[in-house]
Order: C-alpha cells, then sequence, then structure tokens
C-alpha cells in the first residue's frame, strides 16, 4: 500500500508541474478534475502521465485529453517549438506551411503552431480553411517551404487528433521535397522537442499568414492534369467524404475535369468532428460505406467512391454481377490505376510495398517496366529506387495511391479518384466495367487473391507476445506446402514475411492503431480461361491459410 500510496503522490506531482506550464484553461480545468478523482482516478491520471507522445515519422498521434501523454495545447506547443528549432539548427530557409482538418482543436493546433513559428522568427502561412492532407503536401512544393504541418488523425477514431511533419526540397532533397519525414529527422526533432523549456518561455507571435483559395484553385487545376483532356466523362458516381474535409475539393476536381459531379451521401456530405453516422471513420471498417452504397444503388451509380476523412486515401466500391456491391481491395485499386498508367504509355518506376500484392511486381516485369518494393508507408513509397529512375506510380494496399508523385508527393484520394473515374468511364465507352477489367489481369498473370488478419488489442503486450511466438515456432509448412522463405526484418523493421511456392504472409504491428497484421496472398492460375474458378479456389485457400496463421501467432 505505501508503494501505491508513493506512486500516486508522484504521479500527483507531475500533474501539478504540467498544470504551472499548460498553458491553455480547458485542459487545466480537466487534468484539475482527474486529481480531484484522487485515489479513484489514479489509474486514469497514470495513463495520461505514463510517458510523452513520442514523435516519430508519422509524427504525433493520439488521443486528445490533458496530459504528456494526450494531443493538447501543451503537447503541440512542444513540438511546434522543437520543430522550428530543429529546422534552423539543419540551417533551412523558407517559411512553415500548415494545413488542418476539421477534427476537434484542429484550427487552434494549426494556429498555435503558427504562433510559434513566427515567434521563432520564421514566417507561417496557414491554408485558409479546413482542407484534404494532400493539399498541405501540395502546397510544401509549390510554395517552395522549408517544411510543412498537417494537423489531423487521418482515419483514426473521433477522440485522436495527429501532427504529421513534411519537409521541403531543402532539407527533404530530390525525392524527399514535399513528402513526410524519415530517419533521421524524426529522432532530430523528437531531441529538440524533448530539449524545449518551460513553455511559458516560447515566445509566440502573431497566427501567421492566411493564405487564400488561389492555392485551392491551383491544386484542382494540376489535379485534374493528371487525367487525359479528352477521354470519356460519361460517367455517374457516389461519393462520401466520412464526415471529413474531401467533399468540396473533389466535387470541385471532378467539375474540372469535366465529370458530372458526384452525388454526395447527404448525412456524412459536411465536416464533423464527431463522425455520427460511422463507428469508425475509416472506409474499410464494416458498415462504413452502407450509406455511401444505399446512395449508389438508389441513384444507379456507375460506381462509389469514399474518402477517409483526411482525404488522402480513396475506397471504390463497385457494382458485382457476382457479390452486388463490393469494395475492392486497396491492391485492386492499385493495380488497376498501374495498369492505366501502363496502357496510357508512361513510363518510369512503379513502387509499392512489402504488404501488398506481388501482382505489379509481374506486371512490371512482363512490360519491361522498373519496379521497386519498400517498407510500409508513403515516405518510403515516394522515395523508392533511390533516384534510380523517376517514380511515376505507388500505391499501398491500405487504400493509399500516388498517381502523380511531381504534383503530390504522398497519397492523394483526389488525383487517384479522378484516375479512378477516367479509367472507369473509358470502360463504360466500351461496355465493360472494372471488374472486367481485373478479370483480364487476372487471366494475364493469374488470381492474386489477398487478404487481411488484423487484430485490435487493448494491451500492445499482446502483439509482442504473438510476434515472438512466430518467431520462436515458425511454421515449417503452409497450406501443406513447405515454406520456402522465411524473412525477418529486425532490427530495421518488426516484420516477419513467410513464402511457399503459392502463398505469402507478412507479419507486422501496426504503425498508427494498437493491432497486429498478417497479410495474406495466394497466386492461383487461371486454366482454360475460368477465371471465377481461380478466383473460388483462391478464396478457399486464404481462408485456409488465415486459420493456420492465426493459430502460429496465438489470437
Amino acid at each position: 500500500m505505501a508503494a501505491d500510496t508513493t506512486d500516486i503522490d508522484d504521479i500527483r506531482e507531475q500533474a501539478r508541474r504540467w498544470l504551472a506550464d499548460d498553458p491553455d484553461p480547458a485542459s487545466r480545468d480537466e487534468l484539475t478534475a482527474v486529481l480531484d478523482g484522487l485515489p479513484a482516478s489514479a489509474p486514469e491520471l497514470a495513463d495520461r502521465f505514463a510517458g510523452p507522445l513520442t514523435f516519430g515519422t508519422a509524427g504525433l498521434r493520439g488521443p486528445l485529453r490533458a496530459g504528456p501523454n494526450g494531443m493538447n495545447l501543451a503537447v503541440v506547443t512542444q513540438a511546434a517549438a522543437g520543430l522550428v528549432t530543429w529546422l534552423a539548427a539543419q540551417g533551412g530557409n523558407g517559411p512553415l506551411v500548415i494545413g488542418y482538418d476539421a477534427r476537434r482543436g484542429s484550427r487552434q493546433f494549426a494556429e498555435r503552431t503558427a504562433q510559434v513559428a513566427t515567434g521563432a522568427g520564421r514566417p507561417a502561412l496557414l491554408l485558409p480553411r479546413p482542407l484534404p492532407t494532400p493539399v498541405l503536401a501540395y502546397a510544401v512544393r509549390q510554395l517552395g517551404a522549408v517544411a510543412g504541418v498537417m494537423v489531423t488523425a487521418s482515419h483514426n477514431p473521433p477522440q485522436d487528433n495527429g501532427y504529421k511533419v513534411y519537409l521541403g526540397a531543402e532539407l527533404g532533397g530530390e525525392l524527399g521535397a514535399g513528402a513526410q519525414i524519415v530517419p533521421p529527422a524524426d529522432a532530430g526533432i523528437e531531441a529538440a522537442i524533448r530539449a524545449v523549456g518551460p513553455l511559458t518561455q516560447v515566445p509566440l507571435g502573431r497566427a501567421g499568414e492566411v493564405l487564400g483559395d488561389d492555392l485551392v484553385a491551383a491544386y484542382v487545376e494540376r489535379a485534374t492534369a493528371v487525367i487525359d483532356p479528352d477521354g470519356p466523362r460519361d460517367l455517374s458516381v457516389a461519393y462520401t467524404p466520412l464526415h471529413g474535409v474531401g467533399a468540396a475539393v473533389l466535387t470541385a476536381a471532378f467539375a474540372r475535369a469535366g465529370f458530372p459531379i458526384p452525388g454526395v451521401v447527404p448525412d456524412q456530405a459536411e465536416p464533423d468532428p464527431a463522425f455520427p453516422t460511422v463507428s469508425f471513420p475509416n472506409p474499410e471498417e464494416p458498415g462504413a460505406v452502407d450509406r455511401l452504397i444505399a446512395l449508389a444503388d438508389s441513384t444507379g451509380a456507375d460506381l462509389a467512391i469514399a474518402n477517409d476523412p483526411d482525404a488522402d486515401r480513396c475506397a471504390v466500391v463497385v457494382r458485382d454481377d457476382r457479390h452486388g456491391w463490393r469494395m475492392l481491395r486497396g491492391d485492386e485499386v492499385g493495380v488497376l490505376l498501374a495498369d492505366h498508367l501502363m496502357r496510357r504509355g508512361v513510363t518510369g518506376l512503379y513502387a509499392t510495398t512489402i504488404v501488398s500484392s506481388s501482382l505489379l511486381r509481374a506486371m512490371c516485369a512482363a512490360r519491361g517496366l522498373p519496379y521497386d518494393e519498400t517498407l510500409t508507408g508513403f515516405k518510403w513509397i515516394v522515395r523508392a529506387g533511390g533516384g534510380s529512375a523517376p517514380l511515376v506510380f505507388g500505391y499501398e494496399e491500405a487504400l493509399g495511391y500516388c498517381v502523380a508523385p511531381e504534383h503530390v508527393r504522398d497519397k492523394d484520394g483526389i488525383t487517384a479518384a479522378l484516375t479512378v473515374a477516367e479509367l472507369a468511364a473509358g470502360l463504360k465507352a466500351q461496355g465493360r466495367t472494372l471488374a472486367d477489367r481485373l478479370d483480364e489481369l487476372a487471366a494475364e498473370f493469374g488470381v492474386h487473391h489477398t487478404d487481411q488478419l488484423s487484430v485490435r488489442v487493448d494491451d500492445l503486450r499482446e502483439i509482442t507476445d504473438a510476434m515472438a511466438r512466430v518467431r520462436a515456432a515458425t511454421p515449417t509448412t503452409l497450406l501443406d506446402q513447405p515454406v520456402d522463405s522465411v524473412r525477418d526484418l529486425l532490427p530495421e523493421s518488426d516484420v516477419v514475411i513467410l513464402r511457399t511456392a503459392t502463398a505469402r504472409v507478412v507479419i507486422r504491428p501496426s504503425g498508427t492503431e494498437p493491432k497486429l497484421k498478417a497479410y495474406l496472398e495466394v497466386v492461383e492460375p487461371v486454366s482454360d480461361g475460368d477465371v471465377a474458378a481461380a478466383r473460388s479456389r483462391a478464396g478457399a485457400a486464404v481462408a485456409l491459410l488465415r486459420a493456420e496463421i492465426a493459430a502460429a501467432l496465438g489470437i
């Protein structure tokens, strides 16, 4: 009991020091209420002070709450001060450009970042309103910024927020100009953040210069330039931004490109930080696109498109004669886009990640195009090939696509949606569909059936234990075939890759959520042109593979 009392006293003292330095009255009131609830509130207080949010290659992301282990004005002030100090230490010149989404706290965090930058003598440029992440990534390149900050938690739960950092050409180099940071920049920024003194001594200037809508118009104009201006435009699209910030920019881009303006799910059209119609604002989550499918069905749409809340991801839902409406997997959209660009004669490097389908590799090999495979995350994809050939397309299976790296050097759900629409309209003019094109690719290269085993945990030790189990007792057979290749990417990355003659499994913890993920793939050849039979065989094999991997992980 004495030890428990000592722990509570220690955390209470930490909280009191935090209160003395917290610049936000609302956060101070929140934390004071937790303190007043002691000793019953001890577990919650301990969680808030379990450690600071760590600044990594995904920046910061966490729940909105007072204390160092949450997103709040104090944490953002410290992060911004560390960032501008690090930029100055690297000799970086130029303004800091800042964007934000419509989540709770996003605008306040963006404005505070601008105040910290101007207080340190660096110009700060603030996007004019809540806008998609790709607009911020575009602005970093377009405005010659030293760096960019995007305040967003992307598709995380409503109670979260986050803080992404992009570098300009001066510090990011040619491949990293307008891209998210990679090591060692993340460690350098984290060290600078930890070195920040009392927040009361961080100088604050004005909240920067608010940019005009001409920047957004320039983004839209450049976005529409990624597709053929003379292609077919007869296409009916249903769309949802999932209560995020994508609708205005996407509909403007479709109109500018000459497509009919998509019909938007009415009760998901406006930004709403509560995300009231979805339990989890991620298009991949069960039920997230139910309203979109209902709209597409009632309006007779040719296809349906969803962005995640910050519109850097793009989900595509098609009408399938065999299954009704179904969402295409990220791998399916990725190879459709790649194949479309190849047919348009776009030459250069095509890239994806180690957890994506191997079909893109097969397509590039057959068509004599350079290919590269990276660790997960667009920060790696846009640096694929190390400059050996210009990147022209990159994708990751988590619904992220980069169809125009010179426009936005990151995933971009707006240009991806436009390019999907271009492909679908062209196929419609021929009396065909996206599903038909997928069947063509399967007939040529075999069915590459991918799926995912994803387990959300409350205790991160469950993930650590599962990874330890699979390393200690690695399967020697899968689907009655010998495992002929085992790759363990430690210490570079916590990833285990298993391969047989026809199957591949990639196991890793999620980088952004408390999840353990196993990415499954089975390649099934097509016999006598019967794609449907091959898909059936591949689907059955993946179901068996899922069960075998779940057993190996002990989950």
